[in-house]
């Protein structure tokens, strides 16, 4: 939001300096982005006087001046046809920059003859277009600065410029009156009151407006003015500055009014040529979806379904709240024209503008709210000026629908501002400060000024009253001390959590932190992507789903180092992954992804591709740090982005799963552009037990000084027989004694035959109360045999 000071004094008598008021419009909250100042670029400029100009004798075009200057009778070459002696000029001596031509004058040569400076045309000092010739002043001394002769004779065009940044919650800034009354507010002047005398009714309006039932609630009310007999042609000298110095390029006036409101009141407004509107009558209703539209920027559009249209008998004729049409739009010629002032729904306009990817300054205000109360006021405002400066005569006021009832009052606690921001404000002065915010305060009630959508409680009316007052008044006060040793105020969950963090960090992993929204493709790689998951809003196509994994923004992070060069890589992540849109569809996960090579290559060779192992390792130690049990089984069948043969699933039981690792499969690498391989595992710390008993310290270490016993089992199974189901068999035949189970040799062929195979395990004995005896063992063995033979169909080795 752009504005120049002399305009915003138009609002507000103030003496303040442009420095006081961009500190105060920051603390206010309206952070000052930037401030253009021409008097910095045009202080080194000064004002001097021709004596003489001879033709140069090698060019037709360029006269040697004598020019009386502030170092005295200076010599300057120039090119321009208006140099003559007797005229006042602005002089660039030798080390001035010249913005207009990105230049620093120099002592130079010009044909054989020295020139000592430059006289100056207004676009070399970015003063406007005109370059036909150097500036001739009408007055100066010699040697007066030229930036203090435009602020005494042209003040327009060294007004500063301020441009502040504006929050989504204060549409009510988006206009110079809205700034001013923040400012005043604070103290730094006082509002000039801003009332208009409405133009007479001459006729009634043969233009009638409909607003569709159904449209209503995003086209609440329409208001309209036909002017006949204007005439349309350059604006006001005032005005046409006003709209450069913030960007905009002057028109024509009738265009120029809708502009400049838009800026100066935050109302925007539009201008129908009357003649052009087919049937003399507008209907504002939804579209359907496909129609067309030319829009005042020349360039097509098709609506989207459910965008507001304004409509004639020919069919669309303006993108309501967001850019009106070219076929009725005004021209130099446009003698009568409609004057339309309306309130559009914001979220209807910032839907309709998305899809249509047009960014107006009507949209921009309409999207954020504007203040739907002033709707015909402002109608009168820019009626008033059009008739004021282009002449003609007015109609009725034409109105179809009912402006919005946006009022509302919450109570005004004058205490809560200590207990909520920690100020001291007397009762009276908060009173006054929402006064001045355009508050209507009756008894302990605070009526919302219908230009304040962000005003929404009892909490809101604090900040106001904080924000006025200045929040740099707040002072520090520590925290009151507790008795006692407190509480911890982390749960469980968060302590685990923090654990795996740690844990993972110490083996050496980096923690990334990636969004929680992925693309829909690969969603759909680890068992996302349904609509469930979809987002309404998205950022952009690649955000469109919430991710069902940790495992997709790892591997994405791993494809964007690789592409730079960073092909091995140990990453971590803890967040949530979401299964469903609802509250409680989502899980807790500390994924970690291993990719390329253990380390560098080294004389010794001890570098490798990493493998299953080690991501096994790492997964175990993140469980042992968070307090999973030791006694663990290894089972098969986890999703399928994992390798079907190189995975493993960490679980209490077939159903009680703490973790998954292994390789990740070769088509989802593929698909995420991974090079070499990579490895991963997924750790559910939800999962995880608690302990039965809250203690703070570790438990005592459970020694036994009985001798563990290891007996060795050949076991003749089917070929397709995993040594994984031999082993969980073996170990579940008494998990009181057996501690390990590990396969220690595998042999397929010979005199098994086809499609058998032996696997030989070790299995560890640990009693904890008497020396295992050999009928006890001979027990034990049995049950081995047993739960082995049924689970794999397996039998003794002979």
């Amino acid at each position: 939001m752009k504005f120049t000071l002399s305009w915003l004094k138009s609002h507000l008598e103030t003496e303040a300096s442009v420095e006081d008021i961009c500190t105060a419009l920051t603390d206010l909250g309206l952070e000052v982005e930037g401030v253009e100042n021409p008097v910095a670029k045009l202080a080194p400029f000064t004002i001097g006087k021709v004596k003489s100009a001879e033709k140069h004798p090698d060019a037709d075009k360029l006269r040697v001046c004598q020019v009386e200057t502030k170092d005295g009778p200076t010599q300057i070459i120039c090119g321009a046809p208006n140099a003559r002696a007797g005229i006042t000029v602005v002089i660039a001596s030798p080390g001035v920059y010249v913005p207009g031509i990105d230049t620093t004058i120099g002592v130079g040569k010009i044909r054989g003859i020295e020139s000592f400076g430059m006289m100056c045309s207004e676009r070399e000092m970015e003063l406007s277009d005109e370059h036909d010739g150097i500036i001739e002043l009408p007055s100066g001394e010699v040697g007066d600065s030229f930036a203090d002769w435009l602020a005494e004779h042209d003040p327009a065009k060294v007004d500063p410029v301020i441009e502040i940044a504006i929050t989504p919650n204060r549409p009510d800034a988006l206009g110079v009156r809205g700034i001013a009354r923040d400012l005043a507010a604070r103290g730094l002047g006082v509002m000039k009151p801003r009332e208009v005398e409405p133009v007479p009714a001459a006729f009634p309006c043969p233009i009638s407006v409909t607003i569709d039932e159904d449209t209503k609630d995003q086209a609440p009310v329409f208001f309209g003015r036909l002017i006949k007999g204007v005439r349309n042609g350059p604006s006001p000298e005032w005005l046409q500055n006003q709209l450069r110095a913030i960007g905009l390029r002057p028109i024509s006036f009738l265009v120029d009014v809708t502009n400049w409101f838009t800026y100066d009141l935050n109302r925007p407004l539009h201008v129908f040529d009357a003649d052009k509107i087919a049937g003399n009558t507008l209907r504002l209703h939804r579209a359907k979806g496909g129609e067309e539209l030319v829009g005042l920027d020349e360039k097509p559009y098709v609506f989207p379904e459910g965008a507001t249209v304004i409509s004639d008998d020919n069919g669309p004729e303006s993108i309501a709240g967001v850019m009106g049409g070219i076929a009725s739009g005004v021209t130099e010629d446009t003698a009568n024209v409609f004057v339309e002032a309306a309130y559009f729904d914001p979220v209807r306009t910032a839907y309709t503008g998305r899809a249509m990817k047009i960014n107006s300054d009507a949209r921009y205000r309409f999207e954020r709210g504007i203040d739907p109360a002033f709707t015909p006021e402002g109608l009168e405002h820019a009626v008033r000026m059009i008739v004021d400066h282009a002449g003609g005569e007015a109609s009725e006021v034409v109105q179809a629908g009912d402006i919005p009832d946006v009022a509302r009052s919450y109570t005004l606690d004058t205490d809560r501002v200590q207990s909520l921001v920690g100020m001291d404000i007397p009762a009276d002065v908060q009173r006054k400060t929402l006064t001045d915010l355009g508050f209507v305060i009756e008894g302990d009630q605070a009526h919302v000024p219908s230009w304040r959508p962000d005003v929404l409680g009892e909490a809101d009316l604090v900040e106001e009253v904080a924000r006025i007052a200045s929040l740099e008044g707040l002072v520090g006060k520590p925290l009151r001390r507790m008795a006692g040793v407190p509480k911890p105020v982390l749960t469980p969950a968060q302590n685990r959590l923090r654990a795996a963090r740690r844990t993972a960090a110490a083996l050496g992993y980096n923690e990334c932190v990636t969004y929680s929204f992925i693309d829909k493709s690969s969603a759909a790689l680890f068992g996302g992507g349904a609509d469930e998951t979809m987002l309404e809003n998205p950022i952009s196509s690649e955000m469109s789903h919430m991710r069902p994994d940790l495992l997709p923004g790892l591997l994405q992070a791993a494809a964007r180092n690789q592409a730079r060069g960073f092909m091995d890589l140990a990453l971590f992540e803890a967040g949530d992954a979401f299964e469903g849109g609802e509250p409680g569809e989502q899980q807790t996960m500390v994924t970690g992804l291993l990719v390329g090579r253990t380390g560098p290559k080294d004389v010794h060779g001890a570098s490798r591709s990493v493998d299953l192992f080690d991501a096994k390792a790492d997964a175990e130690a993140v469980l042992g740090a968070i307090g999973a049990p030791a006694k663990v089984q290894i089972m098969r069948g986890a999703s399928e982005w994992w390798h079907p043969g190189r995975h493993g699933k960490i679980c209490l039981g077939p159903k009680k799963v703490l973790a998954v690792f292994g390789e990740l499969h070769p088509k989802v690498l593929r698909a995420m552009d991974i090079k070499g391989s990579a490895v991963a595992f997924t750790i559910w710390p939800n999962e995880v037990p608690l302990p039965k008993k809250a203690v703070t310290t570790r438990g005592a270490l459970a020694a036994t000084d009985l001798q563990a016993v290891e007996r060795d089992f050949a076991f003749v199974v089917d070929a397709d027989v995993e040594a994984l189901t031999l082993v969980n068999a073996a170990a579940g035949a008494d998990k009181a004694l057996i501690t390990d189970v590990r396969v220690f040799d595998e042999f397929i062929g010979g005199s098994l035959g086809d499609g058998k195979k032996s696997l030989a395990v070790t299995v560890r004995l640990q009693p904890a109360e008497k020396t295992l005896k050999d009928a006890d063992i001979e027990v034990v063995s049995a049950k081995i045999v047993e739960k082995v033979s049924k689970a794999t169909g397996g039998v003794l080795r002979g």
